[in-house]
């Protein structure tokens, strides 16, 4: 399970991290041409190497979406983000309104990243480590489940902050584990799953609901987002608006495979959303 690894550190000052996103400067930045393996999606980075992480495999609520800068109840929103910078060793954050920061102590920590890609964003899809690094940064290493273990990706799913959200690049033995870890906590009811309606049904009678009131799987957010702001068809009309959408994905507990959320996703009493399928149960494409 080669992963290429990447030693910099992360600096927050001047971004707004989430508690899936943060900025990472890689110590060597020609080493950003290693990922992929020169083939694939470059990311983006400034000319001393400063770079934007997506975490592997998790998805945090989202503290500003899109252009309307939509979020999802700020609780566990902001709750992910803190937990993550806190956990990479920023002990204080300061920011503007606007979720800007401005300051932090220290101003960086070390770290490192495990990657095998990057999105269409240009941000490299990473595991993402604190601390002396597990090899020589530039070098493939074997990515193992006691390396995932190091990750705040392993940690944010741990505490139950983040949803699963796995796509085909991930390795199945990786996969395995943040699905364990993340059903743990889901039966224990840590974090966000004691407010989490995504599989039983999340009340819809607005944008209001979505933005202060349901906890859901951030992607199911971000497609009813977009639905609702259309203003144009009720809401019984959204399963026809995912059928044209491009998730494609497979369920891993019958090996469907599927174009179009609308084979997971109901709309009941004409305004219950609802996912039939757990997270972890499904498998998305790279887009």
């Amino acid at each position: 399970m080669p992963m290429l690894l990447i030693k910099g550190f992360y600096n927050v000052t001047g971004s707004q991290p989430d508690g899936d996103t943060v900025h990472f400067t890689a110590d060597e930045p020609s080493e950003w041409s290693l990922v992929g393996g020169g083939g694939g999606r470059a990311v983006e980075h400034s000319s001393v190497g400063r770079a934007k992480l997506r975490l592997d495999a998790v998805d945090a609520l989202e503290t500003h979406y899109g252009p309307n800068r939509d979020h999802q109840p700020l609780r566990f929103a902001h709750a992910a983000r803190d937990e993550m910078l806190a956990w990479l060793g920023f002990t204080d954050v300061q920011r503007r309104p606007d979720e800007s920061v401005t300051a932090t102590t220290p101003e960086t920590v070390p770290g490192f990243v495990l990657t095998r890609g990057a999105d269409v964003h240009g941000r490299c899809i990473a595991l993402a480590g604190r601390g002396d690094p597990p090899g020589t940064s530039g070098l493939e290493i074997d990515a193992t489940v006691p390396v995932l273990r190091t990750t705040v990706n392993h940690h944010l799913l741990k505490e139950g902050l983040a949803y699963p959200t796995f796509y085909r690049s991930l390795f199945t033995t990786l996969r395995t584990e943040m699905a364990a870890v993340a059903v743990g906590a889901r039966d224990a009811r840590r974090g966000l799953w004691a407010s989490d309606v995504t599989t039983t049904g999340a009340k819809i009678t607005g944008l209001g609901s979505l933005t202060d009131e349901v906890v859901i799987l951030p992607k199911l957010f971000r497609r009813t987002m977009d639905y609702l702001r259309l203003d144009t068809m009720p809401l019984s009309c959204y399963p026809a608006f995912l059928a044209g959408g491009r998730d494609r994905f497979s369920v891993l507990s019958t090996g469907e495979r599927r174009a179009g959320l609308h084979h997971v996703v109901e709309v009941t009493n004409g305004h219950t959303v609802r996912m039939t399928r757990p997270p972890e149960d499904l498998l998305f494409e790279d887009a």
